[in-house]
């Protein structure tokens, strides 16, 4: 049982080192939002965009000249896109169904779905502006009936990106802002002069993005951690190198620091990868930003058999798991910490990042062990109801909650059923007393 490490990026500590520096940058600038609202704002925007309009918030008019310099076909391929993924988010909300269950006689228990009532959504677009992050925050809290939904991007080349615009409007943004990273989502999550603080953040962004949604957690709520983009491909002899090396690239040219992975029990695809990626790295425009991040961030594994290759990638909890083997429905089976699984070599994470339907927005660090992607249910909060129709029930239900409570030491406690069991039972039951067992078989 062996496990080698071909290639290996940056070590933990490295990594750590790099975290804890964005981490005082962000706790800074939240701090100045917070104290200084739009000023601060207007700040960072003039610093890092070199943006600084009148006002950030999009007029309905200047929306609409922003969505008439995209060309027809653009626009025919964003309907398909936003299509797709509205038509699995609508699937996905029809399996979420309120209900109401009488578990006793007289007892009625029940939960309803109830959306957020307000929610920031996070498109980046520094590097790339991308299009389909809207698709992908906007477009799926719109389907789980979000009323106020808020949607910002930061400016391309000085001006708000007309495809971005387009399809945070076509999603069904109700405020569209130009405004980009740590002071996008600081003013959205604290609220400005001139913005009002939403309930929730969504959507994916750089370092210093999924940072800064990290600190604001529990002022408000987030979908999860997702920052820089993480790919991994599970392959063996049934696929060749330039499919691996590929879909390694592909996702390794969003930034500096995306992690890609290799896992193969074939050493033959494993060298065949690397020499691969070096070939392609040449004929890549974006390697500049795709050499940096394979050298300092990725990494080929050889194991020796398929179990060691699961044990190694549900560790690893990769963000986007491409699966490319002769058993790709036994990765299904038992992957169980991860992002997304893109089954295989028919499809790629492109597809999913892009058009096919689901969600890109993914966990990443780790988070995939204890949480999944951005979907319609994490714009939805389940909460629970209960009824009771019956005086016998009222007594009954009261005897217990009255006994238990007293086991906890609870006093004050035991009195809410207390009354009931007076009330409804006709019990003459002494204050802060027990109720009384109603029969042999309590």
């Amino acid at each position: 049982m062996t496990i080698t490490h071909l290639k290996s990026g940056k070590p933990d500590a490295e990594r750590a080192e790099d975290d804890a520096k964005v981490r005082g940058i962000v706790e800074a600038t939240l701090k100045d939002i917070e104290t200084r609202g739009d000023a601060a704002v207007r700040e960072l925007s003039a610093k890092f965009d070199k943006y600084e309009p009148e006002r950030f918030r999009l007029t309905p008019s200047e929306i609409e000249a922003a969505m008439q310099k995209v060309s027809d076909r653009d626009m025919a391929d964003i309907r398909f896109a936003q299509d797709r993924i509205r038509g699995f988010a609508e699937a996905q909300r029809a399996s979420m169904t309120d209900i109401e269950v009488e578990t006793m006689p007289g007892v009625v228990l029940g939960h309803r779905n109830i959306p957020v009532q307000s929610v920031g959504c996070y498109v980046p677009g520094g590097k790339f502006p991308m299009v389909a992050s809207a698709h992908m925050s906007v477009l799926t809290a719109s389907v789980a009936g979000v009323p106020r939904i808020v949607a910002s991007a930061p400016p391309v080349n000085g001006a708000p990106h007309p495809a971005i615009v387009a399809a945070m409007h076509m999603g069904g943004a109700h405020e569209i802002y130009v405004l980009g990273g740590m002071q996008a989502v600081g003013a959205m999550a604290l609220g400005t002069e001139t913005i009002e603080p939403v309930h929730m953040l969504v959507g994916p962004g750089n370092a210093f993005v999924a940072e800064a949604k990290r600190q604001l957690y529990g002022r408000v709520g987030i979908d999860l951690f997702a920052g820089p983009t993480e790919t991994m491909v599970i392959a063996d002899e049934t696929v060749d190198a330039e499919m691996c090396a590929t879909d390694l690239l592909g996702q390794a040219e969003h930034g500096y620091n995306s992690p890609a992975c290799l896992i193969t029990n074939s050493r033959k695809l494993a060298e065949g990868t690397l020499a691969e990626i070096e070939r392609l790295l040449e004929l890549l425009p974006t390697r500049e930003t795709a050499a940096v991040s394979w050298r300092d961030y990725g990494d080929v594994i050889l194991c020796d058999t398929h179990d060691e290759m699961l044990q190694v990638a549900n560790d690893m909890a990769y963000e986007h798991v491409q699966v490319m083997t002769d058993r790709d429905d036994w990765y299904l089976e038992n992957m169980h910490s991860y992002g997304a699984l893109f089954l295989g070599p028919r499809t790629n994470v492109a597809n999913g990042d892009k058009v096919i339907g689901t969600n890109h927005t993914l966990p990443t660090k780790k988070a995939g062990r204890y949480t999944g992607g951005l979907w319609v249910g994490k714009f939805l909060k389940t909460h629970s109801y209960q009824r009771i129709t019956t005086d016998e029930a009222a007594a009954t239900i009261g005897a217990y909650g009255s006994r238990l409570c007293l086991l906890e030491g609870f006093v004050g406690h035991a009195e809410q059923c207390n009354v009931r069991v007076r009330r409804y039972g006709g019990v003459n039951l002494a204050y802060g007393g027990a109720a009384p067992y109603r029969d042999a078989a309590e």
